[in-house]
């Protein structure tokens, strides 16, 4: 075979076997199955009582998030990064071609509100779900690229830029959640890669009064905020759903009332098994199950901070750090909302949370970072 040869997914150093750090790898698997775990438990009996079977949501969870994740997961695995590093552009570009096409007649759709779906028969995705990895990846790389030249030029107009058509694409949908992820993601890649103080205070300036417009332009945001701070304003309108994860969280204690026996999830508690699913897994679970879980996100965060220390390329690095910042804010975010600490986000618990979209892109992220961590020394 010819010394010329290219390979689109040509595997690094075949000289020697490379392996991914084994502790991110063991802890990415425990939550990964831990997942599907969840929401077996969670899920069987509000499964039955909804479509007559027992594992409904649990089998489409793993024929249409898992199966595919995994494949697409190892096939990220298997990209050189500098193949990343070019494609990461015109990854996001695609990205945003589906974010347009959530408003087109027969392709996109309203759903409670909003224009976040892609439907093709019996096939739905969430294009926002994947703007979250494709973002980070060409953030990443136009941080690096730019390596030690911090002139704004160079470094903060391309990248305000960049998030500016990201939030104006979100608030169309609209997904403000979505949309404060990746800006805090963002916001925290570029401080990472070494800016001027001054750089980030005008992001954090900008970010603010950006949260200040959505909230005059959408007054709804102001009482949902209000609310959070009390939420027996509205005990049964934008309070309700907060109220009742509460209580759920509340009647676990510290062993939880059983697998598969919460009363909340049966039309009391909304979304159960997706937005809402750490409430009614802390329910039957209790206090040592919700902890075990925390403690899973933590331990992903720092092992994956640890192999970052040791990673010399800036675009690995950078990227590794966006997509651990990715998954573990979201979920501190999503379980701080459902216990009163963040205000209601809207947005799935990663690897444990009901919905094939999101895992598939979870797991793309899994396989990304596990490539990069071959690269610590």
């Amino acid at each position: 075979m010819g010394r010329g040869n290219k390979y689109l997914f040509k595997p690094e150093g075949l000289s020697k076997p490379e392996w991914p750090d084994l502790w991110l790898l063991g802890i990415s698997f425990t939550l990964v199955a831990f997942g599907i775990l969840v929401l077996a438990s969670v899920s069987s009996s509000f499964s039955l009582e909804r479509t007559g079977t027992t594992f409904y949501f649990l089998n489409h969870q793993l024929l249409f998030g898992l199966l595919p994740g995994l494949f697409l997961g190892f096939l990220a695995y298997l990209l050189p990064l500098e193949k990343l590093k070019q494609l990461s552009l015109p990854f996001l570009l695609f990205t945003a071609v589906l974010l347009l096409l959530v408003f087109l007649p027969f392709i996109g759709g309203e759903v409670k509100g909003a224009y976040r779906w892609i439907f093709l028969g019996s096939f739905s995705f969430q294009p926002s779900e994947l703007l979250k990895l494709t973002s980070i990846l060409y953030l990443a790389a136009l941080l690096a690229a730019k390596g030690e030249k911090k002139k704004v030029r160079q470094t903060l107009l391309p990248f305000l830029v960049i998030l500016g058509v990201i939030s104006i694409l979100l608030i169309l949908q609209p997904d403000i959640s979505t949309l404060g992820i990746i800006g805090l993601v963002g916001i925290l890649l570029y401080f990472l890669s070494g800016t001027p103080l001054w750089h980030l205070l005008l992001m954090l300036g900008g970010g603010v009064a950006v949260l200040l417009l959505l909230i005059r332009l959408a007054p709804y945001r102001l009482s949902r905020l209000a609310v959070f701070f009390d939420p027996m304003l509205d005990p049964l309108g934008k309070g309700y759903q907060i109220k009742q994860a509460l209580i759920g969280i509340g009647s676990g204690g510290l062993m939880g009332v059983g697998l598969g026996l919460s009363f909340q999830k049966f039309g009391v508690l909304p979304e159960p098994i997706s937005d809402s699913i750490f409430a009614v897994f802390a329910e039957e679970t209790g206090f040592f199950g919700a902890a075990f879980l925390i403690l899973l996100f933590l331990l992903f965060a720092w092992r994956s901070f640890m192999v970052a220390k040791r990673i010399g390329d800036p675009f690995a690095r950078l990227a590794l750090m966006g997509i651990t910042l990715w998954i573990v804010l979201q979920a501190l975010v999503n379980m701080g909302s459902m216990t009163g600490i963040f205000p209601l986000a809207g947005i799935p618990l990663p690897f444990i949370s009901y919905g094939g979209s999101a895992l598939v892109v979870e797991l793309i992220g899994l396989g990304i970072l596990l490539k990069i961590s071959r690269r610590a020394s």
